[in-house]
Parts: structure tokens; sequence; C-alpha cells
């Protein structure tokens, strides 16, 4: 068993997210084309007496029993029934409440990360079962691979492939908390029912064309709160994107390119919005996930 362990948090990108409808217990029900980037948080993992988390980045949360991957340790210790002291070092790169996941796949990571340190007996079905407990993206985040999720997220079927594409993140620095976002989407905007089937995406184009045509239903609302989305997503196509998107519930957007691309394009958005956070990085595929 190794002693220390380095393990990645890409960040999650919902490259599309319909909204359809409310269940009874007042969740949302989801479709969303999920997808994650080459980039996103870092954590190093160690064995230790007692657990400690440190956090270094320019994202501030809070590291005490609140912050989500303390929660998904003692889910686990819970689960194994003893104590599993971990010294966690976090480098949090990805924007805080950014619509990009990054609380989620921090834990995800955890989760992964500490069964592998402790060579824990956990099967993938009560990894996937405790990564649900935890939060909606959370199991999503397990396998850092495309996919399609349903319900209220936590359902997810894995994609066998998914075209090559960079893919460019910004951020107008501006923290966006997806309950207000949802809130404004049941007072304001009704979205459609209708559900669609698990996307077949053969090439770039179709990407694209599934990426435009499926938008994102919490943009409307989100973008009344930040109106610099607007901006963002329109400096990303005059970059050159071939389709943009906000991901999740914002403030974070994206802009597709093909495999390449991704760095002009980041550099022509960063003459045209200086202060924002900026980061060119390519699709991870199907067949290039990583646990570790």
């Amino acid at each position: 068993m190794p002693e220390t362990l380095t393990i990645t948090a890409p960040a999650k990108v919902n490259l599309s997210l319909r909204v359809t409808g409310r269940r009874k217990d007042g969740y949302h029900a989801l479709e969303s084309l999920v997808a994650f980037a080459n980039y996103g948080d870092t954590l190093n993992l160690g064995k230790a007496s007692a657990t400690l988390l440190t956090i270094k980045g320019p994202g501030v949360v809070p590291a005490d029993e609140t912050n989500l991957i303390i929660r998904a340790l003692r889910a686990l210790e819970t689960h194994v029934g003893r104590s599993l002291g971990t010294d966690i070092k976090l480098l949090k790169n990805l924007p805080v409440a950014g619509g990009l996941g990054g609380g989620s796949a921090d834990a995800a990571a955890l989760l992964n990360g500490v069964i592998k340190l402790f060579d824990l007996n956990v099967s993938d079905t009560q990894c996937v079962a405790l990564a649900r407990a935890l939060g909606a993206d959370v199991p999503a985040c397990l396998a850092s691979g495309p996919c399609w999720m349903t319900g209220t997220g936590t359902d997810v079927a894995r994609l066998d492939s998914l075209p090559e594409a960079d893919i460019v993140l910004v951020n107008p620095r501006v923290a966006l908390q997806t309950a207000p976002v949802f809130a404004a989407l049941d007072c304001r905007h009704t979205p459609p029912t209708n559900h669609n089937r698990q996307p077949d995406l053969r090439n770039f184009e179709d990407l694209c064309d599934f990426v435009t045509t499926q938008g994102n239903d919490l943009a409307a609302p989100a973008i009344e709160m930040v109106p610099e989305i607007s901006a963002c997503l329109l400096a990303l196509l005059d970059s050159g994107a071939a389709c943009v998107g906000m991901s999740g519930s914002g403030a974070s957007c994206f802009g597709l390119a093909r495999s390449g691309a991704g760095q002009k394009i980041a550099a022509q958005y960063r003459t045209r919005r200086d202060g924002d956070w900026c980061v060119a990085s390519r699709l991870i595929g199907a067949g290039d996930a990583e646990l570790a």
C-alpha cells in the first residue's frame, strides 16, 4: 500500500443541461451531457494519526467538517467502521461556486484516493452509494469520463465515446450559488418536459450541434443575476470557439474547439476580458478517464 497519493479532481462541465420537471420532494429532474476537462483541483493524501485538511489556491473554502471532502472521509469511515486518519492537502484551482463541480469532484477524488491509500474493501457499488448520499454531482465525478446524467443528477450512464475537443473554461470571477438560480427558474421559466435519449455523438460537429440545440435551462435566470455571463459567452464566440455554453448553474462558461485550437482561443479571449479566470484544456475521453 502507498503511504502517500496524489489524485486529480477534474472540472465537471455540463455541456448541456435541461430541467425536465420538479419532483414532489422539491428536487428538480435533470438531463445533462457531462464531460470533464483535463484540468482541475489536486489532492495530496497521506496516512496520518489524525485527519487534517489544508487548502491552498485562489479559491477560499472552509477546511472544517462542513467541507465536502471531510464529509466524504467521514462517510467512508462510517462505512468501514474505523478511523482513516488522512493528511489532506488540497490545491484549489477551480472557481468556488462556479458551476464546475469543484466540491463534488474533490469529494469523489477523496473517496477514490482513500480507498486506494488504505487498500479498503469497498466495491464500486458501495462507493457509488456513498457518493449519492454526499450530493447529486458526486457519482458522476467518481470516474472522470463523459456521461449522461438524469434524475436529480445521481443517475449516471457512462458514454462509450466522446469526440475529441479542446475546451476553454472561463469565469467572470463571480460566485453564483445554485439554489437561487433554480428558484429563479421556477418563478420565471417553465422548461419543456419532453425527454431526450442518451446522445450518440460520432464527431465534433455532432457534439457542437447537440450542445447548441440542447443549451442550458439555467442560463437565462443565471444571466439575470450575473449579466457578465452573456459577455463571457460572446467573447468566447468572438475568440473563435465553435460553440459555447454555461456550465451547471454558472457563472463559469465554456467554449469548444477542435483539438489544438484551445490555447489560441484562450489567448484571444484574454485580450477581450483580461480580468476573467480563463483556462485552455481538453475534454477527457471515455477511454482515458482517470481515477487517480
